[in-house]
């Protein structure tokens, strides 16, 4: 006669019931220990095996119930579980007591709420009974850690700064005091915003006052905020999670605060960003948090930001076109840089160091100037600053190869009201080669590009008044691209 077997529940409630009691019963019987904590960490139970290891950690066998689970196991993460809801199926956790190899799981009520957790030991000294593994593992991280730290140098050393306060030249009055100003902010982590009209250098001096700091090692990032379309501003600062639009980088891409993690970002043109990223630029400055594009995880960054601008952002809150807030977080540490003709005493050692560099740069001979072209020189306004200063001696030294330049070689370069006489466009149609002689021109007649470009001119002008000197709006008011608008500037 057949011997009747144990028939499974027939209802799907009981069969789970008796699935889970089943696996519960193994892992206590095969697991080298097992515990189970509540929603609130406290351990409610443990088995005889683990309580073998409580007095490597200090505890008497009897002193554990009811206690919170990290007082009593170093370095647990059964929170993190009852937390998050997710298991941890395999793990090392190492303490006072060796290391083990164990697995965490979440209970849950018949709701689905998470109400405890339970935690198995399945090895104890895993590097003898698992060293193959356990070696493999620690060359990874080896290797993970060594990858790690060569691509930091490899940024540090591509983003280093390329100047130091001693390549401020001048030793005037407002020279020294902008370089004494440079050295004690490089002492600080604060904000530094630099004020000043185009050319004066203040990009010069961010590199100079991060090269005098203690995040000298570590990377500098400069972007211009008015080169990169407003639309690819946030991407640009904040980064692109893998994924996060059609066409991105798979594997993501990081921004410019990312990218600085650790070192300064120097942010040029600050008054030309778009109010919508003021408001995010002022939190990542005040939570030094980033969220980058299409992600939901906040990532922390250490940055110390440098701003600089030609513009009035005082006018500019005033008006309301950049942030209160924004500004005053910005305005820490504001250093004015003096134009170039408040400061003439040093257009003799700027002019030295110009020539310098555009003789290295070109691969031609220094040359000297002439006391009649310092003369000269020193009677112009330099609106440009020092950039105009460098365009009038690399224009003038190109030309001839006499080498001293006089006040007759900037005779073609410097216009009669003072300011650099710009090249004529690539694009501009030459004019046709005479075949005979020029008629006579007619009194009050304009040609018909000197016609053109002044009203360009007026155009312009009347744009940037109506909108209080706001290149992008000014753009847009004019039907051009901004790129367009600042080669017409230039």
């Amino acid at each position: 006669m057949p011997v009747s077997l144990p028939a499974l529940p027939l209802d799907a409630d009981s069969l789970l019931r008796l699935a889970a009691q089943s696996m519960f019963d193994t892992f206590a019987q095969t697991a080298m220990g097992m515990m189970v904590v509540d929603r609130a960490h406290r351990i409610v139970w443990i088995s005889e095996g683990y309580k073998r290891f409580l007095p490597a950690l200090g505890h008497a066998e009897d002193d554990f119930v009811g206690r919170r689970v990290e007082e009593v196991v170093p370095n647990t993460l059964m929170a993190q579980v009852i937390e998050s809801g997710q298991p941890i199926l395999v793990d090392l956790l190492t303490n006072q007591a060796g290391t083990f190899l164990v697995s965490r799981l979440p209970l849950r009520d018949a709701g689905g709420e998470v109400i405890g957790a339970m935690g198995m030991v399945l090895l104890d000294h895993p590097e003898t009974t698992m060293q193959p593994l356990i070696g493999k593992f620690s060359r990874l991280q080896r290797d993970l850690d060594n990858a790690r730290q060569q691509l930091a140098e490899h940024l540090t050393r591509e983003r280093r700064p390329k100047h130091t306060i001693a390549s401020f030249i001048g030793a005037s009055a407002p020279a020294m005091e902008v370089k004494r100003q440079a050295r004690r902010v490089a002492q600080t982590d604060s904000t530094v915003l630099l004020l000043g009209e185009t050319g004066t250098g203040k990009e010069l001096l961010a590199h100079a006052i991060h090269a005098a700091s203690a995040r000298a090692a570590r990377p500098f990032v400069g972007v211009n905020i008015a080169a990169v379309p407003d639309t690819l501003l946030e991407a640009e600062f904040f980064g692109v999670a893998a994924g996060a639009f059609t066409g991105a980088d798979r594997k993501g891409r990081d921004g410019k605060f990312r990218l600085a993690h650790g070192g300064t970002l120097f942010l040029d043109e600050i008054g030309d960003m778009p109010l919508p990223l003021q408001a995010k630029l002022l939190r990542v400055l005040q939570e030094q948090e980033v969220e980058p594009l299409g992600s939901n995880q906040v990532q922390h960054v250490d940055v110390r930001v440098i701003a600089a601008t030609s513009r009035d952002l005082a006018a500019m809150v005033r008006a309301g076109s950049f942030r209160a807030d924004l500004f005053y977080r910005l305005n820490v540490l504001p250093i004015r840089l003096p134009p170039l003709r408040d400061r003439l005493t040093d257009l003799e050692s700027l002019a030295d160091a110009l020539a310098d560099d555009i003789a290295r740069r070109s691969g031609m001979p220094h040359k000297g100037l002439a006391p009649d072209a310092l003369e000269l020189l020193a009677r112009q306004p330099w609106p440009g600053n020092i950039r105009e200063l460098r365009n009038a001696l690399e224009q003038a030294s190109l030309m001839t190869d006499d080498p001293v330049l006089g006040a007759r070689h900037f005779e073609a370069v410097l216009g009669a009201d003072g300011a650099v006489v710009a090249l004529p466009p690539a694009s501009a149609p030459a004019p046709a080669p005479a075949l005979a002689a020029e008629p006579p021109r007619v009194a009050g007649v304009k040609s018909l590009p000197q016609a053109v470009a002044e009203l360009e001119a007026q155009a312009i002008r009347e744009a940037l008044a109506a909108t209080g000197g706001n290149k992008l709006a000014a753009s847009r008011m004019l039907g051009i691209s901004r790129a367009t608008l600042y080669e017409k500037l230039a």
